[in-house]
């Protein structure tokens, strides 16, 4: 009887393990799909900031997107998966001239090319993150006219 007992306990131990085992594949994609809506989620709220910022404020000096080839770099907090575990990711932000502005906008453009005087601009920002071990990039772009 004893030895019945100890294999009924080992087999229900192995069945066990192998429904924890299932459970856990089937939660893995799950936490990879969450954190790719977290992550574009943040990108878009970025995006919109982008957008949103005074035409003066984006080509000051102090701008949150400094004129290619320099670029800020911030280390950020994407969002927080139910398990309280923090998503964080690296932002890097910069802007490019449109090639057609005027030198004094950063781009080769004459009074002949542009008679309107418009300036444009190329407004980048880029999140590098990790999950699961492999690192993975998002990027957003919108481009900025006065």
């Amino acid at each position: 009887m004893l030895v019945e007992l100890s294999l009924a306990v080992v087999l229900l131990l192995f069945v066990s393990l192998w429904v924890f085992r299932t459970n856990l594949q089937t939660v893995r994609p799950r936490n990879w799909a969450m954190v790719q809506a977290i992550s574009d989620a943040y990108m878009t709220e970025h995006l919109a900031r982008a957008e949103a910022i005074e035409f003066e404020v984006l080509v000051s000096g102090t701008s949150p997107w400094p004129a290619y080839p320099d670029s800020t770099t911030t280390d950020v907090n994407i969002g927080t998966l139910p398990n309280n575990r923090v998503i964080t990711g690296t932002l890097v932000q910069t802007r490019q001239p449109a090639p057609n502005n005027l030198p004094s906008a950063g781009g080769t453009g004459t009074t002949l090319t542009n008679p309107a005087r418009v300036e444009s601009w190329l407004v980048q920002s880029h999140l590098t993150y990790t999950v699961g071990g492999r690192n993975y990039v998002k990027s957003r772009s919108t481009v900025r006219t006065r």
